[in-house]
């Protein structure tokens, strides 16, 4: 078989797309004979503390689905403040680069970026053991940083950010981005960089028995995922209005701005608004099955974001309301996965929230059945990863 090694910062029991995304990518080269070495902290996220199985441990070896799973030391946290959350980078980072140094690596390495720190430093530790470098590049960072103000412009950790990109994107082999955004973005830096599109489509395997309805129950409009600055889902409570509306909106998730959610909810019950906390992957889904309406928000408009619960959910027969601009808005509008928002317009929401509380339950079931058929033949994780290895990308 051949030898392949994985780098991230995130890996399951971890919850959340990241983690997800590279679970996938490592069963999907498993199965294509492919033997697999995952190399990650210590899980910790996205409360920003250490698992219980894992209180405790310097290094631990795991076998996963038959993936082998090395997790390093890691000093864990998910703070506001920004010198804890670089010190929680910066020692995953440490650790990583003495286990590249120290032991031997496959010829083929992937790197998931960003933390961009962690990419650098894999990269040119990589570089100089004249590897095989696939970087895999989920969000364009620092432009990302700066869209989101967790970065100043023109200011030094910019510029080192900036030396750090370039960096990675020149000696990375290969590039693989999750958008047509992020591609166009390396071929301006780098023109003959051999880049790839590859989406983070889910396991269909996965696939929850959807295609049902109630006639006695709302239309049920969930979020599910991390609920961070970023996707803005205490703002979404605070501003649509579901009180004379056929329409419930259920919440599911983990981060900063959860105790916040919680409070504002209980202050406002009849905004119809609900929350159940964060759920193992596969009882989400398998929960999923009497949901009606998925909401794929971003805070703002991040060039060369496309978030992954636009595949997740289709991939499921749920319809999308997207609120998150860019690339995603491209994508359930030519695939006719579900409804478009502009980012930050909340009239424009409430508006069509007001539409589809007028669906009757066998519309919204023939909208199901159609984005379920254009998942799968759209959005097929098995073909993509064939392409890949077809074209030596792996």
């Amino acid at each position: 078989m051949k030898e392949i090694l994985i780098i991230s910062n995130y890996y399951p029991p971890e919850k959340g797309a990241a983690a997800n995304r590279i679970e996938q990518l490592a069963l999907q080269l498993h199965r294509n004979k492919y033997a697999v070495t995952v190399v990650c902290p210590l899980a910790n996220y996205p409360k920003g503390e250490l698992f219980p199985e894992h209180k405790d441990k310097f290094f631990v070896t795991e076998i996963l689905q038959e993936i082998t799973v090395k997790r390093l030391w890691i000093y864990p946290s998910n703070s506001k403040n920004v010198l804890k959350r670089i010190l929680s980078i910066f020692s995953f980072s440490f650790m990583l680069f003495f286990y590249l140094l120290l032991k031997k690596t496959p010829k083929k390495v992937v790197v998931q970026s960003p933390p961009l720190m962690l990419s650098f430093l894999s990269v040119a530790l990589l570089s100089l053991k004249q590897k095989k470098i696939i970087l895999n590049i989920s969000d364009l960072w620092p432009l990302a940083a700066i869209e989101l103000n967790a970065l100043k412009a023109n200011s030094f950790s910019h510029k080192i950010s900036l030396f750090f990109e370039q960096f990675i994107y020149k000696k990375a082999s290969i590039v693989l981005g999750q958008s047509n955004e992020i591609l166009n973005h390396i071929h301006r830096l780098f023109p003959k960089k051999e880049c790839y599109l590859y989406r983070n489509f889910p396991n269909h395997s996965l696939k929850a028995d959807v295609l049902k309805t109630d006639e006695n129950q709302p239309i049920k409009l969930f979020y599910a995922g991390l609920l961070g600055v970023a996707q803005g889902i205490l703002e979404v409570c605070e501003r649509i209005n579901l009180e004379h509306l056929n329409i419930e909106f259920h919440v599911f998730g983990e981060g900063a701005e959860k105790i916040q959610i919680e409070n504002f909810i209980e202050l406002h019950p009849s905004k119809k608004i609900y929350f159940h906390g964060m759920l193992e992957r596969n009882h989400l889904i398998s929960k999923l099955t009497c949901f009606d309406v998925a909401l794929v928000p971003l805070k703002k408009r991040i060039y060369g974001s496309v978030p992954s619960k636009i595949f997740e959910y289709s991939a499921l027969g749920i319809p999308i309301l997207y609120f998150g601009g860019g690339e995603g808005e491209d994508i359930v509008t030519e695939n006719n996965l579900g409804w478009v928002v502009p980012v930050e317009d909340y009239n424009s929401l409430n508006k069509t929230l007001i539409e589809i509380s007028k669906l009757q339950k066998k519309e919204l079931f023939e909208i199901k059945k159609q984005v379920s058929e254009q998942a799968e033949s759209n959005f097929n994780l098995a073909l993509q990863i064939e392409k890949l290895i077809k074209n030596n990308v792996f």
